[in-house]
């Protein structure tokens, strides 16, 4: 890596809380000489005010923000293999404008970063878009990831209770395996080896484990003034979480939300 070498900077600024930013994420904010910021619709735009909002409070003097829009993704439910094909055509645009974003907006020798929510390494593309881009052999740049507060550890946190019981596993899965896993129609309860954490879930899949001892813990907009808690039994909490969730959808236009299944017993 020499003096001219374009760096790239992949921040974890946590699940949303302002204060889950890391000594070493502000430390990294600071050596950036501009910041790109990927906007997702007028629907989201707080999450891009938030992100305004830390550096304000952590960079020190003016600072320059490149904002690039994201490319339209098919979210219409389809089977797996659409599914990953539609997952693959958004990530191939999205490297396309973070490539001209590195090369147009960045100078050799400079540091441009993304401010990434929750942890780069979790359900994340970032990662994944930097390498696809680096393959193409267009644009030369070295790459540096800062982890950060992941909405699972947050989830946790907010509920005061351990990711894991003694000795046994813990699963972090999108919604979508969840079902494969299971089937099809409703299940008693999850099979017996290990708690899940379930991201991404869109369809509610939780509606379908209403026997046993699972518990659910779940949480939405973690860490921001609009955070939402529930837990209990999912046979008991169930009926409320689709009410909350629905209306939060309806008032903001958006949800992330997130949840632990867990054997109590």
């Amino acid at each position: 890596m020499t003096a001219d070498t374009r760096r790239i900077l992949v921040i974890g600024i946590g699940a949303g809380d302002p204060d889950h930013l890391t000594l070493a994420a502000v430390k990294a904010m600071r050596r950036a000489d501009v910041f790109f910021v990927i906007g997702k619709g007028e629907e989201k735009s707080g999450l891009t005010d938030l992100r305004r909002d830390m550096l304000d409070e952590h960079v020190p003097g003016p600072y320059r923000v490149v904002e690039a829009e994201d490319p339209w993704r098919d979210r219409t439910p389809q089977d797996r293999s659409r599914y990953a094909s539609a997952v693959d055509d958004w990530r191939r645009r999205r490297a396309d404008v973070y490539e001209r974003l590195i090369r147009e907006e960045l100078a050799p020798g400079e540091h441009g970063a993304f401010l990434v929510w929750g942890d780069p390494s979790l359900y994340d593309s970032t990662l994944a878009i930097l390498d696809d881009i680096r393959g193409r052999d267009t644009v030369a740049f070295e790459h540096e990831v800062i982890p950060g507060v992941s909405s699972v550890s947050a989830l946790a946190a907010r509920h005061r209770i351990p990711l894991n019981q003694v000795g046994r596993p813990v699963h972090i899965t999108p919604a979508r395996h969840l079902a494969d896993r299971v089937g099809e129609g409703p299940a008693e309860t999850l099979p017996d080896d290990g708690d899940v954490v379930v991201m991404l879930d869109a369809h509610q899949t939780f509606t379908r484990f209403t026997g046993g001892d699972l518990w659910i813990y779940w949480g939405a907009y973690l860490g921001t003034p609009d955070e939402l808690l529930v837990c209990g039994p999912v046979s008991e909490v169930a009926d409320r979480i689709l009410e909350v969730r629905a209306e939060a959808r309806a008032r903001h236009g958006w949800i992330m939300d997130t949840y632990l299944l867990r054997h109590h017993g």
